[in-house]
């Protein structure tokens, strides 16, 4: 199982890396929770976040709109990720913990760390028998973002 979450985080991250935006929502169930906050903000309980999806759908609205309607600057992203830590797996579900760290290059070349911190990923095995997000929450050591997030972490 460790491994098998490990190669899907290593899937995800790759995804968006590499461009594929268009594929990171098949990470995930269609019934699923996706968002973006800070530690400070989920240690309080807030439940807005930065990024906020509650379907596969939505992931997938959010992937049209940056390619069609959004404007940004160009970049890219590097992740750099744990080892997942299993903290359950009861009923055929997968609870885990993954550090993160993404290192973000301008268009002009310069790079920068952009964004720490830890995954919080419920999973649950799909109709094919790959695990898939059915919660993933990106929680940012930071409180600070010097652009906009356009891109998925």
């Amino acid at each position: 199982m460790l491994m098998e979450i490990a190669a899907l985080n290593g899937a995800c991250a790759s995804a968006i890396d590499s461009g594929r935006l268009e594929d990171w929502p098949e990470f995930f169930l269609d019934q699923c929770l996706y968002k973006v906050t800070t530690a400070d903000n989920y240690e309080k309980g807030y439940q807005a976040g930065l990024i906020y999806a509650d379907s596969k759908a939505m992931l997938g609205d959010r992937i049209s709109a940056l390619r069609e309607a959004n404007i940004y600057e160009r970049q890219r992203y590097r992740h750099i990720l744990g080892m997942p830590l299993i903290v359950g797996a009861p009923d055929g579900t997968a609870t885990a913990e993954t550090s993160f760290l993404v290192v973000r290059t301008m268009r002009d070349g310069q790079m920068i760390v952009f964004a720490a911190g830890v995954y919080l990923d419920k999973l649950q095995r799909n109709d094919a028998g790959a695990w898939r997000y059915s919660e993933r929450i990106v929680v940012c050591d930071s409180q600070r973002f010097d652009t906009l997030l356009a891109i998925p972490l």
